[in-house]
């Protein structure tokens, strides 16, 4: 591959030469790495514009809808993979062979419990705090009870912590429900799979017996998939910016789990769901349709459209199937849900809807889905984090073993006070 550079001309009839770097799909990238020698920085707020990073693990092309980890299309992996597959994936590089796969699900099954004294740990918060504030806390807590897996430059630490992230997640994540609602923990199934047993963990109480019901199971690890990760984000670039500096692994998910819960970030399929309250019944949809058309009127359709993939979100076509057996399945009679359905079928058939691009994305379909199968709207970004687990540390991994990686350190484009010299108060 030739060699290409880029020539940047600046004040005083200086310049400086910055060479354009390939990677193996989307755009080409500037290396501005040396500017810094010349006396300048770049300013781009929100780093829209900004390569933060060398990554192999997920590429986007928003334009065209695609959107692939480590090369395998979303769509294929999660209509023909599963969850802790593609965790193997996104972890290690590759798909695994039977045996790997084996030998990595039994593993993620060996560290599904959590340490006994985390549930003294839970006793210490309000029965009414959000599940989210629950997850933070006692995600980053972990660091006090696994002393064994804290060495980040040690290979095997990062390992045994990233078995322990993947496999404990559904754990707290129930376990912050059931902390909720007043009910008992349930202990982990490993007879169950990845998505089952969070459900029995979810659902069960000891005084009846939990069936799985394998339709809503195969929705749920969809749900897993199709969240796993989805490139340099705000959670996940907070992950590295924290992972950067040496912080323990734990830490840095707790860190990703609090810039997750923003939201603007993982709160799409919650405010989704609280739109279709606010809409409230088929008879009002023309209405708020209109709303939505009008300029002038703040009101916004959530779930639609994507700010990422500009003609369509390629884990909603997968969602959408999946959302349709679930409503099928269960045979929910429920207003909201006929609002959703409704909401579907104009966005799809609506030339305003079809000209703008606003499809029914992820969230949309994700949000129903849950509603359907009983998970509260507070459970929504915690489901989310649980999935988005496995990403976070690929990711963290990954940077952690690149050659010359260095502590994160953004640079301002300052525009206060010049210096002043200081006055005593009673001057003042």
């Amino acid at each position: 591959m030739a060699e290409l550079n880029a020539n940047l001309h600046l004040p005083g009839n200086d310049s400086i030469e910055l060479p354009v770097k390939q990677g193996t799909a989307g755009p080409d990238v500037i290396d501005i790495s040396k500017l810094g020698s010349k006396g300048y920085f770049t300013f781009d707020p929100g780093f829209l514009a900004t390569a933060s990073c060398e990554s192999a693990i997920t590429f986007i092309d928003g334009g065209k809808g695609i959107l692939l980890h480590r090369g395998y299309p979303i769509d294929q992996l999660a209509k023909e993979s599963n969850y802790l597959e593609v965790c193997y994936a996104l972890l290690f590089g590759e798909l695994p062979t039977k045996e790997q796969y084996q030998k990595f699900t039994q593993t993620v099954r060996e560290h599904t419990m959590v340490n006994e004294q985390l549930v003294s740990f839970f006793r210490g918060f309000r029965r009414d705090a959000h599940p989210m504030a629950i997850m933070c806390g006692v995600t980053g807590a972990l660091s006090a009870f696994y002393h064994d897996s804290l060495d980040v430059a040690n290979p095997r630490h990062r390992e045994v912590a990233a078995y322990r992230l993947v496999a404990k997640m559904p754990t707290i994540a129930a376990m912050s429900y059931k902390y909720s609602i007043g009910q008992p923990f349930v202990y982990p199934d490993n007879s169950l799979s990845y998505a089952g047993n969070f459900l029995k963990m979810m659902f069960s109480v000891p005084a009846e017996e939990y069936v799985v019901n394998p339709v809503v199971e195969r929705a749920m690890d969809r749900i897993f998939t199709l969240h796993a990760d989805h490139e340099q984000n705000a959670s996940t670039s907070t992950v590295r910016l924290a992972g950067s500096s040496g912080a323990n692994p734990f830490a840095c998910i707790a860190a990703g789990i609090a810039s997750l819960w923003g939201p603007a970030h993982g709160g799409a399929n919650e405010a989704c769901l609280t739109m279709l309250e606010e809409i409230g019944s088929v008879d009002r949809i023309d209405e708020y349709v209109a709303k939505a058309k009008d300029k002038a009127d703040p009101f916004r359709l959530m779930g639609f459209g994507h700010r990422v993939y500009k003609n369509f979100d390629p884990r909603a076509t997968v969602m959408r199937e999946t959302c349709h057996e679930v409503l099928k399945e269960l045979n929910i009679q429920d207003p909201l849900l006929d609002v959703a359905m409704k909401l579907e079928d104009i966005a799809l058939n609506d030339p305003y809807f079809i000209e703008k691009k606003l499809y029914p994305n992820v969230d949309f379909y994700s949000g129903i889905i849950m509603k359907a199968i009983g998970i509260p709207t507070s459970m929504f970004t915690v489901i989310f984090a649980l999935s988005r687990t496995v990403g976070w540390v690929s990711h963290w991994i990954e940077m952690l073993e690149q050659p010359g990686h260095k502590i994160g350190r953004p640079r301002q484009l300052y525009t206060g006070a010049e210096k002043r010299d200081y006055i005593n108060i009673n001057e003042r």
